[in-house]
């Protein structure tokens, strides 16, 4: 196994809103090469934004890929539509990766979320 199967799933925190969703659906191409590379690359790169907040991955086994995005404010998003290393990622996609894809932004209005407590776990009776 890989070591980011290996990372424990939660989705990103719920934040105080108001705040940005950039919601990136893809159905990708065959043709893949290079592809996380990149997508490895802009994860780190996005990072970098003030005002980043996290990034929830979704993949369907039919190929429908989602990635949101958070971001705490337009400037922030607007600085990682324009960064010119993700402009040039989105060119790439578009000529190679991508079979289709939308991009929905929204303002954040509401954000809750929920965690199930751990319980401890007894030793196992023989």
């Amino acid at each position: 196994m890989s070591e980011h199967s290996e990372a424990p799933v939660a989705p990103v925190a719920a934040y105080e809103p108001p705040y940005y969703a950039a919601v990136f659906t893809t159905v990708r191409t065959q043709e893949q090469s290079g592809y996380s590379e990149t997508a490895a690359c802009m994860e780190e790169l996005v990072q970098d934004i003030p005002g980043y907040l996290g990034m929830d991955h979704a993949q369907t086994p039919g190929g429908l890929g989602i990635t949101v995005g958070y971001f705490r404010d337009a400037d922030a998003l607007t600085e990682w539509r324009t960064n010119a290393e993700h402009r040039a990622a989105q060119q790439r996609g578009q000529a190679q990766w991508y079979e289709s894809y939308t991009l929905h932004v929204a303002k954040v209005e509401r954000s809750h979320g929920f965690t199930r407590a751990r319980t401890p776990q007894s030793p196992a009776a023989d």
